[in-house]
C-alpha cells in the first residue's frame, strides 16, 4: 500500500452500497401517501358522510351510480390536495406542534416543490372528475377549489378557521351533490348544508383542543383558543344545532321511525363525545374526534334504511 493511500482518511472507510431504485421508489411514495393522509383514512370519512346523505336524499334512496363513484372518488381526491396544500403553508409551523412535527414536509422529506407538484396533480384530477358531471355542479366545483386553497390561509388571521373548514371542506359537498343528482339546490339542500357546516366545525373543534397548548405558543388562531373554558359548552350549543338541523332536514321530507333512529344514535354518540372531553385530556379528545366518523355513519344508515323501509 503506498503511503498517499494508507494516510488518506477514507481510505478504509466502509462503502455503503446506494439503496435499489425499486427501494426508493417505494420510500417516495409512501412519503407522498404520507403528505395526502392516506394512512388516515378518519378525515376522507368525515368528508364522505355528508356527500352520501345528500346523494341518497337527492336520489330519493338511488343515487344515479355514475354521480356516487363520481363523489366518491372526488371527496378522497379533494381531501388528498387539501392535505397537500395545508401542510405546504405550515410547513414552517407543523415543526412547532407535537403532533404535526413528523408530517412529510415538516420533517424535510417531502420539498415543498414535490408538494406543489403533487397538488396540481390532485387538482387536475379532480377537475377531470366533475367534469363528468352537469355545468351547474361543476360551477360550484369551482367555488369549492376556492374555498379549499384559500382555508390554510385562514388561521393566519381568522379566529375560528374550524368554521371555514365546514363552509369549504366539511359541508360544500352537499349542494354539489343535488345540483348533480338533481339539477336544483332545494331549500333542504341549503338545511342538509348547514347541518353539515355545524358538524365539522364540532368535531374541527374538538381537534383543535389537542393542539390548543402548541398552539397558543405560537400563535396559531383556533376555535379550540376563541373558545377557552367555554369550549365545551360551545361544543354542545353546536352539537344541538347540527341535530336540529338534521331534524329539520328530516321534518320537510317527512322522514319517520327510521331516520329519527339514526339521528337519536347520532346524540348518544354526541354525550359520549362530552364525556371524552370533560377533562380536556388530549388523548381523550382525539378519541372524540375520531368518534365523529360513527355520527356520520349512523345518519346515513337511518337516511338509507328510511328509503328502504317507506
Amino acid at each position: 500500500m503506498s503511503a498517499s493511500t494508507a494516510s488518506h482518511p477514507l481510505a478504509s472507510a466502509p462503502q455503503v452500497p446506494e439503496a435499489p431504485l425499486s427501494y426508493r421508489l417505494a420510500r417516495r411514495v409512501t412519503e407522498y401517501g404520507r403528505l395526502m393522509r392516506l394512512d388516515r383514512p378518519v378525515g376522507t370519512w368525515l368528508l364522505l358522510w355528508p356527500a352520501l346523505w345528500a346523494l341518497w336524499i337527492a336520489g330519493t334512496g338511488r343515487p344515479r351510480p355514475q354521480v356516487l363513484l363520481v363523489f366518491v372518488l372526488g371527496v378522497v381526491v379533494m381531501r388528498a390536495a387539501g392535505c397537500v396544500i395545508n401542510d405546504f403553508v405550515d410547513r414552517d409551523i407543523d415543526p412547532h406542534v407535537q403532533r404535526t412535527r413528523d408530517r412529510p414536509l415538516a420533517a424535510r422529506r417531502v420539498s415543498p416543490l414535490e408538494a406543489l407538484v403533487l397538488f396540481a396533480l390532485l387538482l387536475a384530477a379532480a377537475l377531470y372528475l366533475v367534469t363528468r358531471l352537469d355545468l351547474l355542479t361543476v360551477k360550484l366545483a369551482g367555488i369549492g377549489a376556492l374555498l379549499t386553497v384559500s382555508y390554510p390561509l385562514c388561521k393566519r388571521f381568522f379566529p375560528m378557521p374550524q368554521l371555514y373548514l365546514g363552509i369549504s371542506f366539511g359541508g360544500w359537498s352537499v349542494p354539489m351533490a343535488f345540483a348533480a343528482q338533481t339539477g336544483a339546490l332545494p331549500r333542504v339542500a341549503w338545511v342538509l348544508y348547514i347541518a353539515a357546516v355545524i358538524w365539522a366545525s364540532m368535531y374541527d373543534t374538538i381537534y383543535a383542543m389537542v393542539d390548543r397548548e402548541d398552539d397558543l405558543k405560537i400563535g396559531v388562531k383556533s376555535s379550540a383558543v376563541l373558545f377557552a373554558d367555554l369550549d365545551r359548552l360551545l361544543i354542545g350549543v353546536m352539537q344541538a344545532m347540527m341535530l336540529g338541523a338534521l331534524v329539520l332536514v328530516g321534518r320537510n321530507l317527512h322522514f319517520g321511525r327510521p331516520y329519527h333512529a339514526g339521528l337519536a344514535a347520532a346524540g348518544v354518540l354526541c354525550l359520549w363525545q362530552q364525556w371524552l372531553i370533560r377533562k380536556r385530556e388530549p388523548a381523550a379528545c382525539l378519541r372524540a374526534f375520531l368518534n365523529n366518523q360513527y355520527v356520520g355513519l349512523v345518519v346515513f344508515v337511518g337516511i338509507m334504511l328510511q328509503y328502504v323501509y317507506a
